[in-house]
């Protein structure tokens, strides 16, 4: 999984330069044949959302059973809290921030947009999917609720097994075409005229975000510095080779022996270190949150459309469940929002693939927080449970 996440990154760089190249020197005939490759996988794309969304969560959620009980329970509000506080915070950042930060590139957008020099598909198909992502995420979580009770189900096998062809949809269909989704992006921004604007936005929303990441990997550990007591700067340290095994990794699964190995040293028992990293590997998810959000309010900037706090508060509180099984799969996060971001936010396909090419490029540094909070929540939740787990 590493090295499929690793190749899909260069990949995704090679299409970004080689969008920008085709779109400057080949004909519009050639270019249009991109944008209607990306007609096609976008109605795909959109079909198959629904079923990612409940291939996804359903058996993440029967996963969660109710064996472990309290500590459970502690650990899956304090990781779901985080996640949360994660969103808010860049919401009200990026909300300050990003208005004057991107006021020119909104100019030039609104003009390149006027000039009306834009590639057509020469046709498309539409591909209707079988449920809306509302309803998707709904039946989800009530059959993966329902199923958490079930000592023994037949469901839940069946659960399992479409978890599998969904995996398998991913990893062998749409992430290998990703790339090329991509590519077919940036011949269009090159070919009208938008693609500098949006890569000097890029490096800018990059910039901020780090940051963000930085502050907020402080803040986890100052709250559970003052809980347990200990020097937060002394505890993040020492969590500091989990953060970069997941800059290398890219995944929060692959990190977890070494992220647990970091958790004792910051003095975390054994017992709840071996449940709570574990566990926090799938559902927190604080710096994957951080940038999905500042990277959807910056392309409704960039594309004037209009947003409110009102609006994002309901797509943090619904992201932070359909990420929850994300860090299982290669682009999983981002797959999870897609759907979200189509009905909540009203992304179009070309906004869609912006945000993905944001993400995955990104991607080592979402993690690397994800995995370093976890620490941070293990700590609290060692103090919390004084190392009693509630079989």
């Amino acid at each position: 999984m590493k090295r499929i996440y690793s190749n899909l990154l260069f990949k995704v760089f090679i299409a970004i330069v080689l969008g920008i190249l085709f779109g400057q020197v080949l004909p519009e005939s050639i270019n249009r044949i991109f944008t209607t490759f990306n007609a096609l996988f976008g109605q795909f794309l959109s079909f198959s959302i629904p079923l990612i969304i409940m291939g996804l969560i359903m058996p993440a959620i029967s996963d969660l059973g109710r064996g472990a009980g309290k500590l459970l329970l502690i650990t899956a509000l304090i990781a779901y809290g985080s996640t949360l506080f994660s969103g808010f915070m860049t919401y009200f950042t990026a909300s300050n921030i990003f208005p004057f930060l991107l006021e020119s590139h909104v100019e030039t957008a609104g003009q390149i947009a006027d000039s009306g020099k834009e590639l057509t598909p020469y046709f498309s198909i539409n591909i209707p999917p079988v449920l809306d992502v509302m309803s998707a995420l709904v039946l989800a979580f009530v059959i993966g609720l329902g199923l958490s009770f079930q000592e023994k189900s037949n469901l839940k096998l069946i659960v399992k097994d479409f978890q599998k062809i969904i995996m398998q949809l991913i990893e062998n269909v749409i992430v290998p075409l990703l790339p090329l989704f991509i590519l077919g992006i940036f011949v269009s921004m090159s070919f009208n005229g938008k693609v500098f604007s949006i890569l000097s936005v890029f490096i800018s929303i990059i910039g901020v975000i780090f940051a963000l990441h930085i502050l907020l990997l402080l803040l986890q550990y100052v709250i559970a510095g003052v809980v347990t007591k200990q020097n937060p700067i002394k505890l993040l340290i020492t969590m500091m080779p989990a953060y970069f095994t997941a800059l290398g990794t890219q995944s929060s699964a692959a990190t977890i022996p070494v992220t647990l190995k970091q958790a004792l040293k910051n003095g975390v028992s054994e017992k709840i270190a071996g449940f709570v990293i574990p566990l926090c590997a799938t559902i927190h998810l604080s710096g994957s949150i951080m940038k999905i959000t500042a990277c959807a309010m910056a392309l409704m900037i960039l594309q004037g459309m209009p947003f409110s706090f009102a609006l994002f508060s309901g797509f943090i509180f619904v992201l932070g469940i359909a990420m929850i099984a994300a860090p299982g799969v290669p682009g999983g996060a981002i797959m999870a929002a897609v759907g979200i971001l189509q009905s909540m936010l009203g992304f179009n396909e070309d906004m869609i693939g912006l945000m993905i090419a944001l993400y995955i490029a990104m991607d080592s540094f979402g993690t690397a927080c994800n995995v370093t909070g976890d620490g941070a929540i293990s700590l609290v939740v060692d103090k919390i449970t004084k190392e009693k787990i509630v079989a």
